[in-house]
């Protein structure tokens, strides 16, 4: 009896795991974290972020009108964009950071 508990128990908890990884959609926890940062370089790594995830995130630092961004060499988004008036080139890396280059 104790043993037909356990397993019931051990496939709900296996059950329920895979249904919370199945809808986060990634497994970089920085994804799930909307705050936006700034830092003065870009971290090279791979980038969970996807393309729309990324304009969000630099549209939060506070830029406008951000172009296509494409995904360079080293994981981090890139493209232009507007703030203060100027064309600026903006990045985000894997750890959601926004960098202006």
């Amino acid at each position: 009896m104790h043993m037909k508990i356990l397993v019931a128990a051990m496939a709900t908890m296996l059950a329920t795991g895979a249904l919370a990884q199945a809808n986060t959609g990634s497994h970089n926890p920085v994804v799930k974290d909307a705050t936006a940062r700034t830092a003065k370089m870009a971290a090279d790594g791979r980038n969970s972020f996807t393309e729309s995830q990324a304009r969000g995130r630099i549209e939060k630092a506070g830029y406008a009108n951000v172009g296509k961004l494409a995904k360079n060499k080293n994981g981090v988004w890139q493209g232009m964009a507007s703030k203060d008036g100027g064309k600026v080139n903006v990045g985000l890396d894997y750890k959601g950071n926004v960098t202006v280059h």
